[in-house]
């Protein structure tokens, strides 16, 4: 999957802020990301640029070519979030997130990795009841570059006086099966098991997915257990029982869904991280939105930002160690009951950020 860069080279980062929050939690993150790199000795070259809305409120398109070409020449992308109402109006090409799958495709990261876990201190926070947070800790690997959200044809036309709407849901045996090798490589560094998640009942493109993801395991990875299960049933044991599963394995629209589901597990959405993995650079984000109501004022939540943080130092940057260092930083603070306001607290952004780095800190 995504390309190391050299360990003793300087690491090439975009980091592209992007609209609402993006810039303040970028900024915290980036901090962070400069602190480990230095704390190793390891040189990198950050560049910004402007992707979503900010590159059209600049007259540019959602994805600039000369944004896509920075990313594509980078060892890894760090993105803030794309979007906000004030581009709803906006032709559907020129909608921030159009700049977002247009950057997944040009980078070819085909798989989204999403880990949920309930830290200890924060599972009173978590909706469910604390006896079912407590423990959560999994992880959802989605597909990224298929499915419903780039199948052809789609659009919307007019057919003999009746408007309609239509996409297409569509999957290669290729595109299933490195998803399934992804997911499956995970599960053997955890508890191996991996649950593929589908609607075989009524799709036939689910059961096709079924069918391929069986086949990977049998002749692959038969040391590790696989389960398949609906989508609906899946969501429903997420909340019921989400300490039941290890790794998730799902296609593009259901895993859209159930990791956002999945999010409110750990307490707050915007704890959580993601990367998005393929042949290329990675590309590494929180998984929450711009929250453009709570944009400017300092109060948005920088962790999972940082955590995406760890996540680049692990897979892209080839730094485990500084990895493991941040992700104990990150609940360390935790641990000391500093919250920003999404958890209860009054810590803001910026001081959150200085919070990490100060536990990044080496001790006298």
């Amino acid at each position: 999957m995504s390309g190391e860069s050299k360990p003793n080279g300087p690491a090439k980062i975009v980091a592209l802020p992007g609209d609402g929050v993006g810039p303040e939690i970028t900024e915290q993150a980036l901090a962070v990301l400069d602190l480990c790199c230095a704390a190793a000795g390891r040189k990198i070259e950050v560049v910004e640029m402007l992707i979503g809305g900010a590159a059209t409120d600049a007259g540019e398109p959602p994805l600039p070519d000369k944004t896509r070409d920075a990313c594509v020449a980078a060892d890894a992308v760090l993105l803030g979030a794309v979007g906000g109402p004030k581009y709803d109006l906006l032709e559907p090409e020129l909608r921030p997130e159009r700049g977002l799958l247009a950057l997944r495709k040009a980078l070819g990261v085909y798989t989204n990795i999403r880990p949920v876990k309930t830290f200890a201190p924060l599972a009173e926070y978590s909706p469910l009841k604390t006896e079912l947070a407590r423990g959560t800790d999994l992880v959802v690997v989605r597909e990224l570059l298929g499915g419903i959200y780039f199948g052809i044809p789609k659009g919307i036309d007019d057919k003999d006086g009746v408007r309609r709407a239509y996409n297409t849901m569509v999957y290669s045996e290729p595109e299933i099966q490195r998803v399934a090798r992804v997911a499956f490589e995970i599960a053997r560094g955890r508890k191996k098991r991996v649950m593929s998640v589908d609607k075989a009942n009524v799709l036939d493109v689910s059961r096709f997915w079924r069918e391929v993801v069986t086949d990977i395991h049998q002749k692959e990875f038969s040391d590790v257990a696989l389960d398949h299960q609906y989508v609906d049933s899946a969501a429903m044991d997420l909340i019921r029982q989400p300490s039941k599963f290890d790794v998730i394995v799902t296609g593009n629209l259901f895993g859209d869904i159930l990791t956002d589901e999945a999010a409110v597990l750990a307490g707050s959405i915007g704890l959580l991280p993601s990367a998005s993995l393929g042949d290329g650079p990675g590309l590494y984000e929180p998984i929450h939105g711009s929250a453009p109501d709570i944009a400017g004022q300092g109060i948005a939540n920088p962790l999972g930002t940082i955590a995406s943080v760890a996540m680049m130092l692990r897979s892209s940057l080839a730094m485990p160690a500084q990895a493991d260092r941040l992700e104990r930083a990150i609940e360390s603070v935790l641990t000391q009951g500093i919250r920003t306001k999404d958890l209860g607290g009054n810590a803001s952004t910026k001081e959150m950020g200085a919070e990490i780095c100060r536990a990044l800190e080496p001790q006298a």
